[in-house]
């Protein structure tokens, strides 16, 4: 049977990484289209993703994307409750606490080497299970098997002073991201690379965008996670003729 003749199946899209914003908002907009989602952290009984699963049915499970066995324990879960994976999203940023912002000759290297593991081992990690599973599937009507969607930053692709570890971790998930498109793509996997080169504005109580850093949101000035996410779901349904591997988002007031 030739690829066009075979009947879409439903989309299960799994987002590793869950917090109220990214996260959330590809959780949200991929249920609404009709997928079942599940998303992942390592506290799953965060507030947001309690808040999903009530209001758009979605799974949440805890695990540690840093760590081999966790990382197969959530996959095989999501199997066994949604089914095979056709859209992964790996959305950790992986700084870890006391790591920012430090000059090289101040950076403790268990931080350093924390960063790494959190932030590339960790997508690492969750894209070789995600390939595993993908490569079993049958071609879509449209001749695709599925999507893996790496969340980057700017630190992919600039490593700014005093940030040596995080720009390391990022670019690392960039050589991940180049390799693994390159191997997947022509058997079926739409592999792709978002850096966001912005601060992220999180919804708040009020109706309002901030960010912890950054304050407040004023005329568009960061980016909206609402907006990340429909970029998300247009790369996985592009079409195999013009898949696009990297796209940096930034507001329109970003200086680069």
């Amino acid at each position: 049977m030739a690829p066009s003749d075979k009947p879409d199946r439903r989309d299960v899209a799994l987002i590793v990484g869950g917090g109220p914003g990214i996260s959330a908002s590809c959780a949200r907009l991929f249920a609404t289209n009709g997928m079942a989602v599940g998303i992942a952290a390592r506290t799953p009984d965060k507030p947001a993703l309690q808040d999903l699963e009530k209001t758009h049915s979605v799974r949440r499970y805890g695990s540690d994307a840093s760590d081999p066995a966790s990382v197969e324990q959530l996959f095989s879960a999501v199997v066994r409750d949604l089914g095979a994976p056709t859209l992964v999203v790996h959305n950790i940023d992986g700084r870890v606490p006391g790591i920012f912002g430090k000059r090289i000759i101040d950076v403790d290297p268990s931080l350093a080497f924390d960063t790494i593991r959190s932030a590339a081992f960790s997508a690492f990690l969750v894209g070789r299970q995600a390939a595993r599973l993908m490569l079993e599937n049958e071609l879509n009507a449209s001749g695709v098997r599925g999507s893996i969607i790496f969340t980057n930053a700017s630190a992919a692709l600039k490593g700014f002073p005093s940030s040596s570890a995080f720009a390391m971790a990022c670019h690392a998930k960039s050589g991940l991201a180049q390799s693994m498109a390159r191997e997947l793509m022509p058997q079926g996997i739409h592999v792709a690379n978002v850096p966001i080169d912005a601060a992220v504005g999180l919804p708040q109580e009020d109706g309002t965008r901030a960010h912890r850093r950054a304050g407040a949101t004023v005329n568009d000035n960061m980016a909206d996670p609402d907006r990340i996410a429909e970029t998300y779901l247009q790369l996985h349904r592009q079409h195999r003729s013009t898949w696009a591997f990297e796209i940096v988002l930034r507001p329109w007031v970003e200086k680069w």
